[in-house]
């Protein structure tokens, strides 16, 4: 698709990186809060990579391996029983594929949309500490929710591409049917499990890691016959938490 050239690689690094720049700022200030609440409040930064499989060999680009950066709130309800919101923020190219009918990621020559894709969750964790020094294990489970900003992808400097009627070559086009795929068909509903462990770096940190998927249950009622793994997300993480002095 000759149409859609890359022009503006550093577009593609600026977002991601004014959103890592403002949540290292929350994270800074907010690193007191645990030390205020104890343990009925946490919080914490995520990182993590994210994995789209798709199963469609040669008809489209490889599915996409994507960085992540997000954050945790979490209150204790009873015991080892607590409620958590997660957001994880991604950024990633689509374009609309004709020939199966439904949106792939696309590599930067092959894009025609940008999406920008904010992953909510709230959970419910059971955070159970194995020993003193504040070892813990977390397992939890909820519903969640891919809201995608779908936008034209920057950089595509061919006009006359914008006045053609074809989909294959519109990328205005593809855009529009990119959104209305998304947010359509309840694609945007994914309930998440996961499991994960905190360990102390010392007195004031904990660093731990996450193991989560998203499960496409809208699959269930679709009409679409779509390859098995399409439609999965799964999620191998790092976060680091504030703890408290309490």
């Amino acid at each position: 698709m000759q149409f859609l050239r890359y022009n503006g690689y550093m577009f593609s690094a600026s977002p991601g990186f004014k959103i890592a720049a403002v949540f290292l700022a929350l994270f800074l200030a907010l690193i007191p809060v645990n030390s205020v609440f104890g343990d009925f409040f946490q919080w914490s930064v995520l990182g993590n990579i994210l994995v789209f499989p798709a199963d469609t060999g040669a008809l489209a680009d490889p599915f996409p391996i994507l960085p992540s950066i997000g954050a945790s709130l979490s209150l204790q309800i009873w015991g080892p029983i607590r409620a958590e919101l997660t957001e994880d923020i991604y950024f990633t190219y689509y374009e609309y594929n004709s020939r199966l009918g439904y949106p792939t990621a696309g590599n930067q020559e092959n894009r025609s949309a940008l999406v920008i894709g904010f992953i909510t969750a709230v959970q419910i964790t059971g955070h159970f500490t194995l020993n003193d020094r504040g070892t813990a294990l977390r397992i939890y489970a909820g519903p969640a929710a891919d809201l995608r900003a779908v936008v034209l992808s920057p950089g595509l400097n061919f006009p006359g591409d914008f006045n053609n009627d074809d989909i294959e070559i519109n990328p205005q086009l593809q855009t529009d049917a990119i959104r209305d795929y998304f947010w359509s068909g309840s694609r945007w509903f994914m309930p998440v499990a996961g499991v994960g462990m905190d360990f102390p770096i010392n007195e004031n940190f904990l660093f731990g890691f996450d193991l989560r998927a998203w499960f496409p249950v809208y699959k269930i009622n679709s009409e679409e016959n779509l390859p098995a793994i399409d439609g999965w997300r799964f999620g191998a993480g790092l976060r680091i938490t504030p703890r408290s002095s309490k």
